[in-house]
Parts: structure tokens; sequence; C-alpha cells
């Protein structure tokens, strides 16, 4: 079954994909999504040696709804800023911030969601892997950023992935 499906989740994702991208849900629209998900996957495993493994999927799910939510937020801070703040008033910073996580993947999860996020971009990770350099818009102090971006998304993936 495995070799069937290697990746069931992402065969459902192409499938979804797929009939949302042709705009209809006609009996042909899904069968040909469904054989494009069982053969991508297929097709690409061996390039999947190491599978990322998520013991608590559900969290996952509510991580994405505060990222949702704080992209939402953000997206308003960052045009009440633009707006009705001087140039002369932001006090933009860089952030370094010292990473707990291990995995390659939760690292790249918070580095793609500081990136979304409005007023924020991740820069560089050390060479090392323990430490992020990020960008802020407006960051009158830095340490309290750093502390935020780590209560706020590192410990959810910490979570999620540990």
């Amino acid at each position: 079954m495995s070799r069937l499906l290697p990746h069931p989740l992402l065969t459902l994702l192409l499938v979804l994909v797929w009939c949302l991208l042709i705009n209809s849900l006609s009996l042909g629209t899904v069968v040909f999504g469904a054989l494009l998900g069982l053969l991508i996957p297929a097709a690409t495993a061996a390039y999947w040696p190491d599978r990322p493994r998520i013991p608590r999927p559900l969290r996952l799910v509510s991580y994405i709804l505060v990222v949702l939510w704080d992209i939402l937020v953000a997206n308003v801070q960052v045009a009440m800023i633009v707006l009705f703040k001087p140039n002369a008033d932001m006090k933009s910073n860089w952030v370094t911030i010292p990473l707990d996580l291990k995995s390659p993947e939760a690292i790249s999860i918070l580095a793609g969601t500081i990136t979304l996020t409005p007023g924020t971009v991740s820069a560089d990770l050390s060479d090392d892997g323990v430490a992020l350099l990020v960008h802020a818009l407006d960051a009158p102090d830095p340490e309290a950023t750093g502390n935020q971006i780590k209560d706020r998304y590192e410990r959810r993936l910490k979570e999620i992935f540990e």
C-alpha cells in the first residue's frame, strides 16, 4: 500500500488543487486529479527519503489558524504604519532569534511564517542552525520582538514537531 500511496496527504492535496485549478467537480476532473495524485508522489518518492514526521497534526491546524490571524492583524498594522506614522518615527531593526528547534522542517516553517507575516522577513539562518536573523519594519525593542516570535510561533512548532 505504501508503494501505491507513498504520501497520501500529498495525493489528496494534488487532487484538490487540480479540481480547484480546473474549477470543475466532474467525474473526469476528479479521475484525472486522482491519476496525478497517484503518479506524482510515486515518481518523486525517491527524493523524499526522510519524510517529516508530525506527531501532533491537530496542533498544526491550530498553528495555521494562529498564523492566518496574525497575517490579517499584521496587514492592518503595517497599513497604519505606512499611512499614519512618519518615517522618522519607525524603528526598523534586525532581530536575532536563538532557536530551540532542531528539525529542519520546523525551522523552515518558522522562517516562512515570519516572512509571510507583513512587517517582518527572515533574512538568514546561522551556519550551525541555532539562530535566525529577522528584519522587522517597526521594532523599537528588538529583544521583545524576538521573544514574541519565540513565544507565538517557535513554542507551538516545538509542540508540533518534538
